[in-house]
């Protein structure tokens, strides 16, 4: 948190469709909700940035509506980092304990020995997140600080993502004139603002259904347990809808937005809409059954991929609380009954809470990512911030999620 500006932080989510700050004012360990920003996004594509220049005019316009209705100067951020080159994987440590009890140190060790993993030079590490400790055969162990034994583990999951990428993420930002706190997995930070503890304890599959990505996480024993990212989002939905009625893409967001349906049998056939033409032609009336007939493919497609994504990962019978969609995507009519359809879990939409403040501005999908970054921030205080400039970013970042670590579990 940023002391000189009066227990300020700030959620920036670099999305597809959208860049996003959302400012939070820190009272008593909650957050309350001062200023919100929103505008579209150029110069990103699946998540990755693609064009330097429009991503930092992007970010400044948003930045710049944020500062002006929280009535402060916006100096550093938690920013989302996505895009189909972030993998998720488990890992696991063993060592033998020092002194017959268990120290800091020893901790410090086991997360070493768990990271200790060939990662290729292109790649680096962006979190890593305990799961449970097991002090000889006993497992299931949140802290093992003062614990008696002989051999310690440790199951964590490692995050990993292209460091062009990060870095690109960090640039944008520093040309905005901004510092960069953390950077932290979207789906991680969507987790933070819809999903309560029991969910995460019974087990629960998180969706976020952004423009360019949609994002994986599962959670089961209250620890993540498997994190994915697939290039297809809400972008290949207008897409579709712009080729299929022959509209210029703005127009098909629009249509999208108002009238799209992904069930056509929530669909009286009477139903019409009025589609505007390319190139200074009448605009034409069609059945809203045929912008569903072409959305409904494209959905199920998604959801079919996720559901492949979690039955691989091995987790499909333990998310016992079912699964939440979030995201901008996630308010197309006939989600939550398509997801239910394809996934046979019980689906709710998540919405972001946890915050008090101009809840009724980021009562919305689209908002969990930004208010989950504030939530992040609130959680994991970082020692500094980094820029570009400095020697090894990443190393930075690894380190502090080493600290953070050592914190959460003292």
């Amino acid at each position: 948190m940023d002391k000189d500006q009066g227990d300020i932080i700030i959620g920036l989510d670099i999305g597809t469709t959208k860049i996003c700050a959302v400012v939070g004012e820190v009272k008593e360990n909650t957050i309350k909700i001062v200023g919100v920003g929103s505008h579209p996004s150029i110069g990103l594509r699946k998540g990755v940035v693609v064009n330097i220049e429009s991503t930092v005019n992007s970010i400044q316009k948003a930045i710049e509506e944020a500062e002006l209705m929280a009535g402060c100067e916006i100096k550093s951020v938690y920013a989302g980092i996505a895009g189909s080159h972030i993998k998720g994987f488990n890992s696991h440590g063993v060592i033998a304990i020092k002194g017959r009890e268990v120290g800091q140190n020893d901790i410090d060790r086991v997360i070493d020995a768990a990271r200790a993993v060939a990662i290729p030079m292109d790649r680096e590490v962006i979190h890593i997140l305990p799961q449970e400790y097991i002090v000889d055969d006993q497992d299931g162990i949140i802290d093992p600080l003062g614990m008696t034994g002989v051999r310690l583990e440790a199951k964590v999951h490692i995050i990993t993502g292209a460091v062009t990428s990060a870095h690109n993420i960090i640039k944008c930002c520093n040309r905005a004139g901004l510092d960069v706190c953390d950077i932290v997995l979207e789906s991680l930070a969507s987790a933070e603002a819809v999903l309560s503890n029991e969910e995460k304890d019974l087990g629960v599959a998180l969706i976020d259904f952004g423009g360019g990505t949609t994002d994986l996480a599962v959670f089961t024993g209250g620890s993540i347990r498997h994190t994915s990212v697939l290039g297809l989002g809400g972008n290949n939905l207008t897409n579709d809808i712009a080729v299929g009625l022959r509209t210029p893409m703005a127009e098909a967001e629009k249509i999208k937005v108002r009238h799209g349906c992904c069930l056509n049998t929530m669909i009286q056939k009477d139903q019409t809409i009025e589609v505007p033409s390319v190139g200074g032609r009448k605009p034409r009336i069609v059945s809203r059954y045929i912008l569903s007939e072409i959305l409904e493919p494209r959905v199920e497609e998604v959801f079919t991929l996720i559901d492949q994504e979690i039955i691989r990962s091995g987790f499909k019978e333990l998310v016992a609380a079912g699964l939440i969609v979030t995201g901008g995507s996630a308010l197309l009519e006939g989600i939550p009954e398509m997801a239910e359809q394809i996934f046979n879990l019980p689906t709710r939409v998540g919405y972001p809470k946890g915050v008090t403040g101009l809840v009724d501005v980021i009562n919305s999908p689209m908002y969990a990512t930004a208010v989950g970054l504030l939530i992040y921030g609130l959680n994991n205080e970082p020692e500094r911030k980094f820029r570009i400039r400095d020697e090894n970013i990443f190393n930075r970042v690894t380190n502090r999620m080493k600290k953070w670590f050592k914190d959460k579990i003292l």
